[in-house]
């Protein structure tokens, strides 16, 4: 390989934007129940509705809650027959000031069948919505399609709800018994925080204790409260503003390594000899429990007006080390290698740090809501610094479910949270309205993404085979935000040196995943993909008799250290944690290089620049289905980043960098445009290589906007606001035939789709295997002919929330995204990089 000293091109052309509509597509429509008697059916289910209303009216009289209000309104629960879908988008009509409207779906196990249940909240006086359509349904069921048939016949039960029906999460997580527990409220958003005075007044009214934090979303609030069962069962009686019940997420207790030997000299020594970053460089912001700022490695990249608190009454500095910790693996990637290093060293990116974990003497048994609280991070540093550039880390996660068991089902695995949907909306540019007790998330800002790194949590209890154990743990919140860039761990620390471990050996083999890590593979297939990329993350050792395991020093990872109880400035560190530091250091350092590039494009680069190493390919390759690639990919991401990768090409690997913006959906909610780029492409030299094999990898990333609500992630309930797809020109495509291939409104009147050559195969993942989350990435092998005459690019959109709601707003609805192509020609003494340099005007420098 060439010698990777040339700078990637950034393609400052804008793509031809043109009308878009998909070409039409089969189906399969979902086969309703078979019934004997429908009119039975329908006469039942009007009988359990007007039922259920009379029985929500005598509770709301019987209930014995001093307050004001009084609910002026029923929940009502509709459960679907096993293995069906329900008819979501009829249970929430919109017409009108004042209709039903759909709070939540869960999804249920029972006898080992799926179920879907609804709530659906139904205002005073609108019960004949549903009832009209039931009685209609009633008058034609002896007909072929009775009137309302996908409604009704997908219904197998209505009920009043209870406050069972309101739970989101795992149904066993619901509180066993009537102790007081925290609970996470989610409201429907009636604007100015109008919907919290009610909630207030019912939580005093019983006697129970309400956070003094709320989250805002578009349509959504969410706030936490200590109360019993029995206490809050009487606010569906009292409030009509319920809309879910979740449990709060408890973070978990982050480890330290064990310290390392106090090297004093060694830290001053290296001290001398770096050079701090300048005050208009990039910056990683460790949001954690704090960082030591007088650390001598530290203190010149991280003044103190840039440590911060989310509250003031925490102060700054690291209660923990945890934080200390991860701040010298974010300034200086490795922080041994810096120090065996002679040379000087020129830093290029500095710190910040934010305070998201109280002391532990802080009001311990107090639940925070980690979604708000992370907004207030990032609102302190961008107050503070409003204009520099910057990547957040954090290394902060909390249990997002129990571990799968024999038999159970995953479908609660990877589906948001309002930490996770923080984080989201966060990248995303919403602006952020702060006050003492809200956080609210308003309209997006045009100029503001951000990019978050997140751990993707650690493994708490170790096994030989760790594979399986790191397969069946869950990635943890809010690391299932599609925005945010996930790191996971993998090790090649696989020598056990110490004496005292006489005989142990490493549980992971070297290039293999960190017994630390955490995956997505037991994630609901809809999800994204979890880890996105894996770093050093440290081993663990087990004992000759593979009973007890330990963490030697030399398999861990050193850094600096917080003297809280000793003096020692340096100690070790592991885990994901460790990982997703130096991933933050790469994200700076690329933002250090390339100063005009979007979080959308670090994001991409970082994940582009990833390999995975031979042990991890030994996996890939024992296998040719994509589907279980893709079930590899959910364990080890993309694999390594690498920094030389993500900020230089060479003359035998050309990367290309486009950024762009898209405007997805027409104000009738109909797809409006896709992005044909096309590339300058070394299609002279591609040929000349004829049927050498090369390679080609395509990244497309881009930030959505979340929906949060738990509504059955479908349509106009979707979590993401819009998606983006890729596709390129065919070997034996025109790039007429490429536009007609894919874009329904490039066809003539009466023309067909025309007939092109596949080319699935020579896709690493394919098309449906890299369509998850809002970061689709593959890798094209083939012939350096078939490559040469692929040079065009189609970026276009899939459906989204934005589609479907507040349609008058699609026309300001733009999505920004980032287009990254690299090609390389391994083997081969050629220059694809020049020719492509000389198309777009890049000066090149010649040797005299």
């Amino acid at each position: 390989m060439a010698p990777r000293n040339r700078p990637h091109i950034l393609i400052q052309r804008r793509a031809q934007a043109e009308p878009f509509k998909p070409p039409p597509r089969t189906i399969k429509g979902q086969a309703h129940p078979i019934l004997e008697d429908r009119r039975a059916l329908g006469e039942r289910l009007s009988f359990e509705l007007r039922a259920a209303s009379q029985s929500g009216l005598e509770r709301r009289n019987q209930c014995t809650v001093e307050t004001q209000e009084r609910c002026e309104g029923i929940y009502v629960t509709f459960q679907s027959f096993s293995g069906l879908e329900l008819a979501l988008e009829s249970l929430d009509p919109t017409a009108g000031k004042k209709h039903p409207e759909l709070l939540s779906v869960q999804l249920i196990e029972i006898d080992g069948k799926l179920v879907e249940k609804a709530t659906v909240y139904i205002p005073d006086g609108k019960l004949g919505y549903f009832l009209s359509r039931l009685q209609q349904y009633i008058d034609t069921a002896d007909e072929t399609k009775p009137k309302h048939l996908n409604l009704v016949d997908r219904i197998r039960s209505i009920g009043l709800a209870s406050l069972k029906e309101l739970w989101t999460d795992p149904p066993d997580e619901f509180p066993q018994d009537d102790s007081v527990v925290w609970w996470e409220i989610w409201l429907r958003r009636q604007g100015g925080g109008l919907e919290l005075e009610p909630l207030s007044v019912f939580v005093n009214a019983v006697g129970a204790r309400m956070g003094h934090r709320s989250l805002g979303f578009n349509n959504r609030t969410v706030v936490l409260v200590e109360a019993r069962p029995t206490q809050l069962t009487q606010a569906l009686d009292v409030l009509d503003g319920l809309a879910e019940l979740r449990r709060p997420r408890q973070v978990a207790t982050m480890l330290a390594g064990e310290p390392a030997s106090d090297q004093a000299e060694w830290v001053t020594e290296l001290a001398e000899r770096t050079t701090a970053a300048g005050g208009e460089a990039p910056a990683v912001c460790i949001i954690d429990t704090g960082v030591h700022q007088p650390h001598p490695l530290l203190a010149p990249s991280l003044l103190t007006t840039d440590c911060h608190a989310c509250d003031p009454n925490w102060g700054t500095g690291d209660h923990h080390s945890h934080g200390t910790e991860m701040a010298g693996l974010a300034l200086y990637g490795d922080v041994g290698a810096s120090i065996v290093d002679s040379g000087p060293v020129q830093l290029r990116h500095r710190l910040e740090s934010v305070k998201i974990l109280p002391p532990r003497t802080h009001q311990a048994n107090v639940p925070e809501n980690y979604g708000a609280l992370t907004a207030t991070a990032a609102s302190q540093v961008e107050i503070s610094a409003p204009f520099r550039r910057r990547v957040f880390s954090m290394a902060v996660t909390a249990p997002s479910a129990s571990l799968p068991t024999a038999g159970s089902t995953e479908i609660f695995f990877g589906q948001p949270s309002s930490w996770s949907a923080a984080i989201d909306a966060l990248s995303s540019g919403l602006s952020i309205d702060v006050t003492e007790s809200s956080i609210t998330f308003l309209d997006a800002d045009a100029d503001i993404r951000r990019l978050f790194l997140i751990s993707a949590g650690n493994v708490d209890t170790f096994e030989v085979n760790h594979l399986v154990r790191s397969d069946l743990s869950p990635v943890e919140d809010p690391t299932q935000a599609w925005n945010a860039l996930t790191v996971g761990a993998y090790t090649t620390l696989d020598s056990v040196e110490e004496p005292d471990f006489d005989g142990w050996s490493p549980v992971a083999q070297q290039g293999e995943l960190s017994p630390f890590s955490r995956t997505s593979v037991t994630f609901n297939r809809v999800w994204p993909i979890k880890p996105d990329v894996v770093m050093e993350g440290g081993n663990i050792a087990v004992s000759p008799m593979g009973e007890n395991f330990d963490t030697p020093d030399s398999l861990q990872i050193l850094t600096t250290n917080a003297p809280l109880s000793n003096t020692r400035l340096l100690t070790l560190t592991n885990a994901t944690s460790a990982a997703t530091a130096q991933a933050a250091h790469l994200g700076a350092s690329i933002l250090a290089e390339y100063p005009s590039l979007w979080p959308e494009t670090v994001r991409a680069l970082i994940i582009h620049s990833a390999e995975w190493t031979t042990t991890m390919q030994r996996h890939f390759q024992a296998t040719n289905r994509k589907e279980q690639r893709t079930v590899l990919q959910r364990r080890y991401g993309m694999g390594v980043p690498d920094l030389n990768r993500a900020l230089r090409s060479g003359s035998d690997a050309l990367t290309l960098i486009v950024q762009d913006t898209i405007s997805p959906f027409d104000t009738d909610g109909k797809m409006r445009e896709m992005h044909l780029h096309d590339l300058p492409w070394p299609t002279e030299v591609l040929a000349d290589l004829a049927d050498v094999d090369v390679r080609l990898r395509v990244t497309l990333s881009y930030f959505i906007e979340p929906n949060p609500g738990a509504r059955g992630w479908v349509r106009r309930y979707s979590y993401a606001s819009h998606g983006l797809r890729f596709d390129l020109r065919r070997r034996t495509e025109s790039t007429d035939d490429f536009r007609k291939r894919i874009n329904a409104k490039a066809l003539a009147e009466d023309e067909h789709k025309p007939s092109t050559e596949a080319d699935s195969d020579q896709w690493f993942f394919g098309a449906k295997g890299r369509e998850k989350g809002s970061l689709h990435t593959d890798i094209w092998i083939g012939p350096a002919i078939d490559l040469a005459m692929r040079g065009a690019v189609a970026v276009f959109p899939v459906s989204g929330w934005w589609k479907n709601n507040k349609k008058g707003e699609n026309d300001r609805r733009l999505a920004r995204y980032s287009l990254i192509l690299s090609i390389e020609t391994p083997g081969q003494d050629v220059d694809i990089w020049t020719p492509v340099a000389q198309a777009v005007g890049i000066p090149i420098e010649v040797e005299v």
